[in-house]
């Protein structure tokens, strides 16, 4: 028997669109880096992007579980002594740009290095409803009905 190693050349790619409303988010960020490194296709090749384009909406509206909405820290540098700076994940949900959550626990969980930056270029997380790629014909996954677990209503 020969070893399948997929090519660059004949990956095909699929729009796929989550939407993450009253979804706990380490959940959907697992099912999420899953789907962009390409795992769940039997053409899996560790060393080629294989995986879909990904468009997640109402990211504003993902929860987490216990008290991590208000102990969770993101942690940052300015570069200067002693600029490390932290921000709570209620701040960030509540600010300006509430899908920067959705987007570093998925960036958090797929590969360091240049592959691991061109999935995250298939990935497009929108706070609102509304998202510009309707033309692509994105197929929905429904990621709140796989396990009971992935939903959570307050």
């Amino acid at each position: 028997m020969k070893t399948f190693s997929q090519k660059a050349a004949d990956v095909e790619k699929k729009w796929v669109v989550i939407d993450a409303e009253n979804v706990v988010l380490g959940r959907l960020a697992s099912i999420v880096a899953h789907r962009l490194r390409g795992k769940h296709k039997p053409s899996f090749t560790p060393h080629v992007d294989d995986g879909d384009n990904i468009i997640v909406i109402n990211a504003d509206k993902v929860r987490l579980t216990g008290r991590k909405l208000d102990n969770k820290k993101y942690y940052w540098h300015t570069g200067h002594p002693g600029g490390i700076k932290e921000r709570s994940a209620r701040k960030i949900i509540e600010g300006r740009f509430p899908e920067r959550v959705v987007q570093k626990a998925v960036q958090r969980m797929l590969p360091e290095g240049p592959l691991g930056r061109q999935q995250m270029r298939n990935l497009r997380v929108y706070a609102g409803a509304e998202h510009p790629h309707t033309a692509q014909n994105p197929e929905v996954l429904d990621v709140a009905s796989m396990n009971a677990k992935n939903k959570r209503v307050v």
